[in-house]
């Protein structure tokens, strides 16, 4: 506004501190309050012709101090002819005191016209950041068909700033012009966002003055990957918009390359042998089954289950029902929206990759769990962490010295007595839940408990003999 011309707007130059000219203007206004503090936002240009200007050196003293707390980017002061011809001393001494910018109104220049300008430099303005935005986004599209370490870097060079694309671990996964190792308030930032749920970011300023801001690549909680980016500058409405179209690509073409890259060289390296190809992190099993009237068309999808899983490791079996390998539990949240969506998921204990196939197992229990309750089950809530404190081989034995008279009676004919003692289990004992899930008449069911009370030489009465059968028919392998 000062180096526009048409308006000659004049500073006085005592009351201009480092940088004021370049403060930004939020709107320009005109009140000849008395005291307009209270009615102002902050980082307006006022303009007052001093009809109601105090005549007291210390009331005036008083409006200006107020002003200067309430935030405004400067005063404007307009000469009138009849009213005020020259600018009041005691007003320039004020805000001389208080460093807020004053500048001299002429008497040609209408407040009405300074409005106008400040609206029509708004709305450049907005033109401008809009721009720069729909460049950005071409440029990074582009940019993302050349991998993640291209993205990074033309991130970064839009936003003026280093980028480092964080995993699982704090890992880097692609950067541009990042310090390393990361500032240990990088680290603490990160922990937070991780930490957190639903759709966020995180900010932090270094102690060398360096602005970070943190964000997911992904909306979702569970999003393993993070973009950080980093510089000296402050990030405003725009940088912000363009750090999210690039964290989005980030996203886009780092899931793409691990979905290829991940599954085909562990799928190659087993096929030529290798059973450590899916390396030595623990993992768990994750399973669904159809809710009530079950997923519709979108959430039956692969790319859906992947995407909400966040692993490439997914298989869609007819029923509707799904299997997935993942290396974190989804939170209880995660699972919840997943029954909404028409999913009911349960979730196996975490195992080394090449005792997966156990977990099968006690998945299958699991789920008839989750079918009982309605509800998601997760393993280690089920079996309130009994599960660690026997070893497999153990445990193993356990269930098959108990279930063995079960599995001799079934072996001589088609009875079905531990799949029925599993059912029974998890519907609590329900006679016509169980037998609905079997296909078979209530009056076989009761049939075929009698045969195993009889076989085991135990009363399913008894609360304890149930829970050391479940525990067995969890164990079994």
């Amino acid at each position: 506004m000062v180096g526009n011309p048409e308006l000659a707007l004049d500073p006085v130059v005592e009351t201009l501190r480092p940088g004021a000219l370049d403060a930004p203007v939020r709107w320009a206004h005109v009140s000849e309050l008395r005291d307009p503090a209270p009615y102002l936002l902050g980082a307006e240009l006022l303009l007052t012709a001093g009809v109601n200007l105090p005549v007291e050196p210390r009331e005036i003293d008083r409006y200006v101090r107020r002003l200067a707390d309430s935030g405004i980017s400067a005063l404007g002061f307009g000469l009138t002819p009849g009213t005020y011809e020259t600018l009041p001393p005691p007003l320039r001494t004020a805000c001389a005191r208080y460093r807020l910018p004053l500048l001299i109104v002429p008497p040609r220049t209408p407040f009405l016209a300074i409005s106008r300008a400040v609206s029509v430099a708004l709305a450049e303005a907005g033109k401008r950041e809009q721009r720069r935005i729909a460049v950005a986004r071409e440029a990074l599209t582009r940019a993302a068909g050349a991998g993640l370490g291209e993205l990074a870097s033309t991130l970064g060079g839009r936003l003026r700033a280093w980028v480092a694309l964080v995993g699982a671990g704090d890992v880097l996964a692609a950067d541009h012009g990042t310090p390393s190792p990361l500032p240990a308030e990088v680290g603490e930032l990160l922990a937070t966002l991780r930490a957190g749920r639903g759709i966020r970011s995180a900010t932090t300023e270094l102690p060398d003055g360096t602005h970070v801001v943190a964000q997911p690549v992904y909306p979702q909680a569970t999003a393993s990957h993070l973009v950080v980016v980093g510089r000296p500058g402050r990030f405003d409405g725009a940088d912000r918009s363009i750090l999210s179209v690039g964290a989005a690509l980030l996203g886009l073409v780092g899931r793409a390359g691990s979905d290829a890259a991940g599954p085909g060289a562990a799928a190659t390296a087993l096929l030529l042998g290798e059973t450590d190809a899916i390396g030595g992190e623990e993992r768990r099993l994750v399973a669904g089954i159809a809710y009530r009237r079950g997923p519709d068309e979108v959430a039956a999808r692969y790319d859906w289950l992947r995407a909400r899983l966040d692993t490439p490791f997914v298989r869609l079996r007819p029923g509707p029902r799904f299997d997935a390998i993942v290396r974190e539990a989804p939170e209880i949240g995660d699972l919840d929206r997943l029954r909404a969506d028409g999913w009911l998921a349960v979730v196996a204990s975490p195992v080394p990759p090449d005792r997966l196939p156990e977990a099968a197992t006690e998945v299958e229990l699991l789920l008839k769990r989750a079918a009982a309750l309605e509800r998601p089950v997760v393993a280690e809530a089920a079996g309130l962490g009994l599960d660690a404190l026997i070893t497999p081989e153990a445990a193993a034995g356990f269930a098959a010295q108990v279930l063995a008279p079960l599995r001799e009676l079934d072996t001589k004919g088609d009875r079905e007595l531990v799949e029925t003692l599993r059912t029974w289990l998890a519907h609590h004992g329900g006679w016509d839940r169980t037998a609905a899930e079997l296909g078979v008449h209530r009056n076989s069911v009761r049939h075929r408990i009698g045969q195993i009370e009889r076989a085991l030489g135990a009363d399913l009465a008894d609360p304890e003999i149930r829970m050391r059968l479940w525990f067995a028919l969890r164990w079994a392998s």
